[in-house]
Protein backbone atom coordinates (compact mmCIF):
# COMPACT_ATOMS: atom_id res chain seq x y z
CA UNK A 1 0.00 0.00 0.00
CA UNK A 2 1.26 3.35 -1.16
CA UNK A 3 1.51 5.30 1.94
CA UNK A 4 3.77 6.38 5.11
CA UNK A 5 0.84 6.69 7.02
CA UNK A 6 0.67 4.36 10.28
CA UNK A 7 -1.88 1.52 9.99
CA UNK A 8 -4.89 1.98 11.19
CA UNK A 9 -7.82 -0.11 12.70
CA UNK A 10 -11.52 -0.10 10.97
CA UNK A 11 -12.56 1.80 14.51
CA UNK A 12 -9.85 3.73 14.35
CA UNK A 13 -10.65 4.76 11.08
CA UNK A 14 -13.64 5.54 11.65
CA UNK A 15 -12.89 7.84 14.57
CA UNK A 16 -10.38 9.85 12.56
CA UNK A 17 -12.90 10.94 10.00
CA UNK A 18 -15.26 11.79 12.36
CA UNK A 19 -12.58 13.54 14.22
CA UNK A 20 -11.85 15.59 11.42
CA UNK A 21 -15.36 17.11 11.39
CA UNK A 22 -15.58 18.45 14.72
CA UNK A 23 -13.21 21.44 14.06
CA UNK A 24 -14.77 24.44 12.62
CA UNK A 25 -13.68 24.68 8.87
CA UNK A 26 -13.59 22.81 6.05
CA UNK A 27 -12.22 19.58 6.15
CA UNK A 28 -8.57 18.29 5.06
CA UNK A 29 -9.39 15.31 2.16
CA UNK A 30 -5.47 14.77 1.95
CA UNK A 31 -5.65 13.82 5.91
CA UNK A 32 -9.02 12.11 5.22
CA UNK A 33 -7.84 10.19 2.11
CA UNK A 34 -4.76 9.05 4.16
CA UNK A 35 -7.18 7.87 7.24
CA UNK A 36 -8.48 5.62 4.50
CA UNK A 37 -5.06 4.17 3.14
CA UNK A 38 -4.15 3.52 6.42
CA UNK A 39 -6.73 0.98 6.74
CA UNK A 40 -5.96 -2.34 5.81
CA UNK A 41 -9.23 -4.30 4.32
CA UNK A 42 -10.33 -7.01 6.00
CA UNK A 43 -14.12 -9.04 5.67
CA UNK A 44 -14.53 -8.85 10.00
CA UNK A 45 -14.53 -5.56 10.09
CA UNK A 46 -17.06 -4.29 7.66
CA UNK A 47 -18.86 -7.61 7.02
CA UNK A 48 -22.10 -6.32 8.81
CA UNK A 49 -22.35 -3.89 5.48
CA UNK A 50 -21.73 -6.37 3.12
CA UNK A 51 -25.06 -6.77 2.20
CA UNK A 52 -25.72 -7.61 -1.48
CA UNK A 53 -29.92 -7.55 -3.37
CA UNK A 54 -29.51 -10.58 -5.24
CA UNK A 55 -32.93 -10.24 -6.30
CA UNK A 56 -32.60 -7.13 -7.96
CA UNK A 57 -29.22 -7.68 -8.61
CA UNK A 58 -28.40 -3.99 -8.64
CA UNK A 59 -25.33 -2.34 -6.41
CA UNK A 60 -26.72 -1.62 -2.81
CA UNK A 61 -25.66 1.50 -0.24
CA UNK A 62 -25.28 0.80 2.76
CA UNK A 63 -24.41 3.38 5.39
CA UNK A 64 -21.76 3.23 8.42
CA UNK A 65 -22.01 6.68 9.94
CA UNK A 66 -24.54 9.59 8.47
CA UNK A 67 -21.56 12.34 10.00
CA UNK A 68 -23.89 14.47 12.03
CA UNK A 69 -24.96 15.84 8.40
CA UNK A 70 -21.52 17.04 7.55
CA UNK A 71 -20.90 13.59 5.93
CA UNK A 72 -21.86 9.95 4.90
CA UNK A 73 -19.85 7.53 5.20
CA UNK A 74 -21.05 4.18 3.22
CA UNK A 75 -20.19 0.96 2.22
CA UNK A 76 -21.36 0.00 -1.80
CA UNK A 77 -21.85 -3.48 -2.93
CA UNK A 78 -21.46 -4.23 -6.56
CA UNK A 79 -22.53 -7.73 -8.04
CA UNK A 80 -20.87 -9.35 -10.69
CA UNK A 81 -20.81 -6.96 -13.89
CA UNK A 82 -23.24 -4.43 -12.52
CA UNK A 83 -21.90 -1.13 -11.66
CA UNK A 84 -23.41 3.05 -11.89
CA UNK A 85 -24.93 5.24 -14.42
CA UNK A 86 -22.65 7.66 -15.57
CA UNK A 87 -23.32 10.47 -12.96
CA UNK A 88 -21.85 13.76 -11.11
CA UNK A 89 -21.49 14.23 -7.46
CA UNK A 90 -23.99 17.77 -6.81
CA UNK A 91 -21.29 19.63 -5.57
CA UNK A 92 -19.79 17.19 -3.02
CA UNK A 93 -16.45 15.41 -2.81
CA UNK A 94 -16.28 11.69 -2.95
CA UNK A 95 -13.32 9.69 -1.29
CA UNK A 96 -14.06 5.85 -2.08
CA UNK A 97 -11.99 2.90 -0.81
CA UNK A 98 -12.01 -0.33 -2.17
CA UNK A 99 -12.35 -2.60 0.68
CA UNK A 100 -12.62 -5.92 -1.56
CA UNK A 101 -11.33 -5.24 -5.58
CA UNK A 102 -11.76 -4.97 -8.58
CA UNK A 103 -13.53 -1.61 -9.07
CA UNK A 104 -13.43 0.14 -12.57
CA UNK A 105 -13.63 3.89 -12.72
CA UNK A 106 -14.83 5.26 -16.13
CA UNK A 107 -14.12 9.29 -16.18
CA UNK A 108 -16.25 11.39 -18.63
CA UNK A 109 -15.72 15.12 -19.82
CA UNK A 110 -19.28 17.11 -19.18
CA UNK A 111 -21.44 16.94 -21.86
CA UNK A 112 -20.79 20.47 -24.39
CA UNK A 113 -23.60 23.01 -23.31
CA UNK A 114 -22.89 25.22 -26.08
CA UNK A 115 -26.18 24.60 -27.84
CA UNK A 116 -28.14 24.31 -25.00
CA UNK A 117 -31.52 24.61 -25.74
CA UNK A 118 -33.52 22.75 -22.59
CA UNK A 119 -31.40 20.79 -20.70
CA UNK A 120 -27.93 18.85 -22.45
CA UNK A 121 -28.40 18.86 -26.53
CA UNK A 122 -28.50 15.31 -27.74
CA UNK A 123 -24.88 14.02 -28.06
CA UNK A 124 -23.05 11.18 -26.79
CA UNK A 125 -21.15 10.95 -23.61
CA UNK A 126 -17.40 11.63 -24.32
CA UNK A 127 -14.79 9.15 -22.36
CA UNK A 128 -11.93 10.70 -20.39
CA UNK A 129 -10.22 7.76 -19.00
CA UNK A 130 -10.47 4.75 -17.44
CA UNK A 131 -9.02 2.61 -14.29
CA UNK A 132 -9.42 -0.63 -12.86
CA UNK A 133 -8.75 -0.37 -8.68
CA UNK A 134 -7.70 -3.08 -6.61
CA UNK A 135 -8.70 -3.65 -3.17
CA UNK A 136 -6.99 -1.09 -0.63
CA UNK A 137 -6.48 1.62 -3.17
CA UNK A 138 -7.96 4.94 -2.75
CA UNK A 139 -9.75 7.11 -5.61
CA UNK A 140 -10.68 10.85 -5.31
CA UNK A 141 -13.39 12.76 -7.53
CA UNK A 142 -15.70 15.78 -7.22
CA UNK A 143 -17.28 17.78 -10.25
CA UNK A 144 -14.42 19.77 -11.07
CA UNK A 145 -12.74 16.58 -12.06
CA UNK A 146 -15.61 15.29 -14.86
CA UNK A 147 -18.40 12.83 -14.51
CA UNK A 148 -17.69 8.81 -14.10
CA UNK A 149 -19.09 5.40 -13.65
CA UNK A 150 -18.28 2.84 -11.30
CA UNK A 151 -18.68 -0.71 -11.58
CA UNK A 152 -17.44 -4.20 -11.05
CA UNK A 153 -15.41 -5.50 -14.11
CA UNK A 154 -15.14 -8.81 -12.49
CA UNK A 155 -17.94 -11.74 -13.44
CA UNK A 156 -17.48 -13.99 -10.80
CA UNK A 157 -17.09 -12.28 -7.55
CA UNK A 158 -18.46 -9.36 -5.91
CA UNK A 159 -16.74 -6.17 -5.23
CA UNK A 160 -17.04 -3.59 -2.27
CA UNK A 161 -15.91 -0.16 -2.02
CA UNK A 162 -16.10 2.32 0.73
CA UNK A 163 -17.47 6.02 -0.33
CA UNK A 164 -16.98 9.31 1.70
CA UNK A 165 -19.35 11.91 0.87
CA UNK A 166 -18.84 15.69 1.73
CA UNK A 167 -21.37 16.69 2.44
CA UNK A 168 -23.52 14.05 1.74
CA UNK A 169 -25.62 13.42 -1.69
CA UNK A 170 -29.25 13.72 -1.34
CA UNK A 171 -29.97 13.98 -5.16
CA UNK A 172 -27.53 13.56 -8.27
CA UNK A 173 -27.61 13.82 -11.64
CA UNK A 174 -27.71 10.56 -13.76
CA UNK A 175 -26.14 10.81 -17.52
CA UNK A 176 -27.43 8.68 -20.36
CA UNK A 177 -24.72 6.92 -22.42
CA UNK A 178 -26.01 8.03 -26.13
CA UNK A 179 -27.67 11.42 -25.47
CA UNK A 180 -26.41 13.13 -22.68
CA UNK A 181 -29.74 13.34 -21.33
CA UNK A 182 -29.94 13.56 -17.53
CA UNK A 183 -32.49 12.36 -14.87
CA UNK A 184 -32.09 12.85 -10.99
CA UNK A 185 -31.42 10.21 -8.64
CA UNK A 186 -32.90 10.63 -5.55
CA UNK A 187 -29.67 8.72 -2.94
CA UNK A 188 -31.65 5.72 -0.75
CA UNK A 189 -30.04 3.32 1.64
CA UNK A 190 -30.46 -0.46 1.54
CA UNK A 191 -29.45 -0.40 5.38
CA UNK A 192 -28.49 1.69 7.95
CA UNK A 193 -25.90 0.32 10.37
CA UNK A 194 -25.93 -3.02 9.22
CA UNK A 195 -30.15 -3.61 9.19
CA UNK A 196 -31.94 -3.29 6.12
CA UNK A 197 -34.37 -0.79 5.45
CA UNK A 198 -37.70 -0.95 3.06
CA UNK A 199 -36.90 0.49 -0.32
CA UNK A 200 -38.86 1.05 -3.22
Amino acid sequence: MATNEPQMTWERMCAAINEEFLREGEPNIDHLKKCMQAYTSNISDWGKYNIFDPQRQRYTRNLVDEGNGRYNLIVLCWPEGKGSPIHNHAGSHCLMKILRGPIKETMFYWPNKSEERDGYPEQPMREMSCRTYQTDEVAYINDTHGLHRVENPSHTDGSVSLHLYIPPITLCEAFDDNTARTRTCKMKFDSRGGEQVATD
